[in-house]
């Protein structure tokens, strides 16, 4: 899966270490029963980092996410490190926080820095104490061996059911000066709007103010992870932070302006490759999902209706055995938060092997069964709305629903 072609922008190997002065690693510590699986990880910046970060709006909130917040805010926005687990969320148990801090406070004693200005995320089991022994007795080995070419370990340690890593990075330029941003993403299940939708840390060697920082996020999220969904569950744990250390030498993003807006696209790119990488990998999926909607009287018009569709279960069980059902897309549209004339709204079903208008001014069409379920028995599916009231448009990403989803979950915690 390829970023999007854009100039002046290039696809590059590397992850979250694309960026200059960040360094990674994961390894083994005895939280998850198999030996082969990773699952705990650093990812460090030698230099202080401003941060923006966006979180689960979900009303339980896991200890990592209270405890990234308060670093946070105690720093005004830096942060040189973030430690990360897998197997267990610690959420929703009595010493959470106090396992989270000392997370942070093992973390920053082996790197020499801080504990607020370490960041910590966990993900796993919901309701299950942390263990805080198996951290302690590896967190030396695994500081002592960062490295910038370890992201991989790093993105191995964070990853529960994902069956593939999840990693993307792009080079651009700033005031003449050659910048870097790359990610690393985790997630597979529990994966629903509004923000954040999982785990996600992001770097950039760019020098960027934090409020410009955070603004960029904010005006990204909201066309990418925000318009993603799995299953309609919003986890307690999800994060996503962009940690810049200004290692490039740019001059300092500060304000609004062609710099802002070139390093927003890096962002966008990078944040859209991974928004689709996660799609994909969906819980039991076979097929990633793009809804489009164009012609809509606004953008928050256009996201509402493209949400709705991607996320409804009928839709998705629809796409799974191949039925054009036009009904279901048409039903998903029509309990959008958003106001349109439906009797206006066409929609048309597409892959690699072909399309088909399925409805037209808000009425099913006569097509040819075979040839829509041929179309539709592709990998990557593409459902096509234009509501032909407006200029504004959007897209949302989900999977469809399969019989492994129920099979997976029925068995998560053994």
């Amino acid at each position: 899966m390829q970023l999007e072609n854009e100039a002046g922008f290039r696809e590059i190997e590397g992850g979250a270490c694309a960026a200059a002065g960040f360094a990674a690693n994961g390894c083994h510590c005895g939280l998850n029963p198999d030996p082969g699986k990773n699952d705990l990880g650093v990812l460090y910046s030698e230099r202080i980092c401003n941060v923006a970060a966006v979180f689960t709006t979900n009303k339980v909130q896991a200890a990592p996410v209270l405890v990234t917040k308060s670093h946070l805010k105690q720093t005004g926005g830096k942060a040189k490190a973030v430690i990360a687990n897998s197997k267990y969320a610690n959420a929703c148990t009595a010493d959470g926080e106090e396992i989270a801090e000392k997370m942070c406070e093992l973390a920053a004693q082996s790197l020499g820095i801080l504990p607020q200005e370490t960041l910590v995320a966990s993900t796993g089991v919901i309701g299950q104490r942390l263990p805080i022994q198996p951290i302690e007795a590896h967190i030396d080995r695994l500081t002592a061996d960062l490295s910038a070419k370890n992201h991989e370990k790093m993105v191995q340690a964070i990853m529960t059911t994902d069956t593939r890593q999840k990693e993307a990075a792009v080079e651009f330029e700033l005031n003449g000066k050659k910048c870097r941003l790359g990610g690393m993403a985790k997630g597979s299940g529990m994966i629903h709007p509004n923000m954040a939708t999982t785990l996600n840390f992001v770097t950039t060697d760019a020098a960027v103010s934090v409020p410009m920082l955070q603004k960029a996020l904010d005006e990204v999220v909201k066309v990418t992870y925000n318009c993603l969904s799995v299953d309609g569950d919003t986890s307690t744990n999800d994060m996503l932070c962009v940690l810049a250390n200004g290692a490039a030498g740019n001059e300092e993003v500060t304000a609004e302006g062609e710099a802002f807006e070139t390093f927003k696209k890096a962002l966008y790119l990078t944040l859209l490759k991974l928004t689709k990488m996660l799609a994909a990998d969906g819980e039991g999926a076979s097929k990633l999902l793009e809804c489009s909607c164009k012609g809509a009287p606004d953008l928050d018009t256009a996201i509402a209706v493209a949400k709705s569709v991607i996320r409804s279960p009928l839709v998705k069980s629809a796409m799974f055995g191949r039925d054009a059902n036009c009904g279901r897309i048409l039903c998903a549209a029509g309990y959008a938060d958003a106001s349109f004339d439906v009797h206006k709204v066409d929609v048309e079903l597409a892959s690699k092997k072909g399309a088909v208008l399925v409805c037209k001014n808000g009425l099913g069409l006569e097509f040819c069964e075979e040839q829509a379920a041929d179309i539709l028995s592709s990998d990557e599916i593409f459902i096509n709305l234009d509501l032909n009231q407006g200029d504004a448009s959007a897209k949302a990403w989900g999977c469809d629903l399969t019989y492994d989803y129920v099979k997976i979950n029925a068995d998560y915690r053994s």
